[in-house]
């Protein structure tokens, strides 16, 4: 579905100039939802953005469907952190999930069918007429999952889909995107900085080092499909997975139990936000 081939990406030019992503080269399988985890400021925001094609990478290639990404391609969406910004307010709900579609060669009532569907979908069926300001915060986010499965697209980005949003309300849209992404058989490319949230959420984990941004790791999360949020995480199989990902992230590789307890404090969720 997706491959990326020795992408670099620099800032500026000459001594000044600042690497933000050097040499990445992945792929990403039809069907798969794949995190890459990596630290504040390392340079995920800008991979995701070329692979968007929001930006050109300075080297290095995209290719979805083996075409080659020069621009924003059709069958692809992207889900930003920022969800009050995303939404327009001075639309309902259902014409915002609406939005994306009028370019596309779909008449009015296709429109408002693949939006109604799509609000089914994420479990807001009876808030079409509403506007977002009326409605919560993770409300608001899922309104923005609804409007890029509208458009039906081939991959999905998320840049740290649910880092505005309270504990609660981060493991209820963890469960529907894992929902939603095997009923509808999704590819997704997930950005976070949450050790736990990609290794509760991803068939794969990417780590990545501090900037410039390269791959350190390229793990399988070998858990089960069927995941909960409270036994899934107290599972000895999640925290060993949860550990190796931390070990990478310090650059402590092979190197069992030499996390320390404060690194692992910082790098992994407190016991406070596991729902009760």
């Amino acid at each position: 579905m997706l491959e990326v081939s020795g992408l670099n990406h620099r800032y500026g030019q000459g001594e000044r100039a600042h690497v933000a992503v050097r040499e990445l080269s992945f792929s990403v399988e039809a069907g798969e939802l794949a995190c890459i985890v990596g630290p504040s400021g390392c340079g995920k925001s800008t991979l995701l953005r070329c692979i968007a094609g929001l930006i050109p990478p300075t080297e290095g290639s995209v290719r979805l469907h083996d075409d080659e990404v020069t621009g924003v391609p059709d069958d692809l969406a992207v889900v930003f952190q920022d969800y009050s910004r995303s939404l327009f307010p001075w639309l309902t709900v259902a014409k915002n999930v609406e939005f994306p579609l009028r370019w596309k060669k779909i008449g009015k009532r296709e429109r408002a069918q693949r939006a109604q569907e799509a609000l089914d979908a994420v479990g807001l069926a009876g808030v079409g007429t509403k506007f977002p300001w009326q409605l919560s915060g993770g409300m608001q986010q899922r309104v923005s999952i609804a409007r890029a499965l509208a458009s039906r697209p081939a991959l999905l980005l998320m840049d740290e889909p649910f880092a505005s949003v309270d504990a609660q309300t981060r493991f209820d849209l963890e469960d529907l995107l894992r929902r939603v992404q095997r009923e509808q058989q999704s590819t997704i490319l997930l950005v976070t900085h949450d050790i736990d949230e990609s290794v509760y959420l991803g068939d794969r984990v990417l780590v990545l080092s501090s900037s410039p941004a390269s791959i350190v790791a390229d793990l399988t999360i070998d858990l089960p499909a069927d995941r909960d949020q409270i036994a899934t995480r107290e599972s000895a199989r999640f925290v060993a997975l949860r550990g190796e990902v931390a070990r990478l992230l310090q650059g402590k590789q092979g190197q069992p139990g030499t996390a320390t307890d404060e690194a692992e404090r910082e790098l992994t969720a407190s016991p406070g936000d596991v729902p009760h």
